[in-house]
């Protein structure tokens, strides 16, 4: 019997890296998606409790799937324990543009779908396909669907390959950014501090009232032995994570400034 693999991502259920992992994994496992009707970037691991959540069965690309009226841990959630897909992996992506470092994994819809999955006792893996100019993460994606060659490719490589040796005992999450394109091979990685140099742009309405845009440029590079270092050189970038964030570098301070003080 073939694995099954529960297929989301965080850019919804028409987006092309979506039905690019897709198309890498139906070959070698029973793939069901279960994904965000609509974009979703950004959300993190947020979750809808203050509304329902709705899940439709449509056919995409003449494929029977999900879409569900919520966040990408919602999209899991609903996999999970409403649908019972009981399946051995979660795989979210490919998502549209990358998600390295500490900045962007906090804030990833595509990692927290992972990092629920793990949550809930299901390896999960998170792949991430680079993208030069930031605006190609929410334009039609269309004129970007070249680029997926090499990432179905590391998709499959990395899925079967994780398949038949198992999951890392150590890690919650395998979070794989793609470059684009490929120009060198597997590299595994830490997290780099940084992805952007955040920067706030602030502009006026109509009325001469003042709104914000959050933005700024990319890092162009970081520490060796990082995810950004690697993916500017061109490798794939493979990054352990664990949903573990304590500091333990820190307890024996706290000791010194907390233990026996009286409140």
């Amino acid at each position: 019997m073939k694995p099954k693999i529960l297929l989301t991502n965080d850019d919804g259920i028409t987006s092309a890296g979506l039905w690019a992992a897709y198309d890498a994994l139906a070959p070698i496992a029973d793939v069901t998606v279960v994904a965000p009707a609509t974009q979703q970037s950004a959300v993190g691991r947020s979750i809808s409790i203050f509304e329902p959540i709705r899940a439709n069965r449509v056919t995409m690309n003449g494929v029977p799937a999900y879409s569900v009226g919520g966040k990408p841990t919602d999209s899991v959630i609903i996999g999970l324990f409403a649908l019972r897909l009981n399946p051995d992996l979660v795989v979210s992506g490919i998502n549209i543009g990358e998600n390295l470092s500490y900045e962007s994994i906090m804030t990833s819809g595509t990692v927290g779908a992972a990092l629920e999955a793990s949550n809930q006792g299901v390896p999960s893996l998170a792949f991430s396909l680079q993208v030069e100019d930031q605006g190609e993460k929410f334009d039609d994606p269309s004129n970007i669907t070249d680029r997926f060659s090499d990432a179905k490719r590391v998709v499959r490589d990395v899925c079967e390959r994780v398949l038949a040796t198992g999951f890392p005992e150590n890690a919650h999450v395998i979070n794989v950014n793609i470059p684009a394109p490929v120009r060198g091979g597997y590299e595994i990685t830490r997290l780099a501090e940084k992805l952007f140099y955040t920067g706030v742009e602030e502009r006026l309405d109509p009325r001469g009232r003042p709104y914000y845009w959050i933005d700024g440029p990319l890092y162009e590079d970081a520490e060796e032995g990082t995810d950004v270092h690697a993916v500017q050189r061109g490798n794939v970038s493979i990054t352990p994570i664990t949903l573990d964030c304590t500091a333990f570098a820190a307890t024996d301070e706290l000791k010194g400034i907390f233990d026996g003080m009286d409140i």
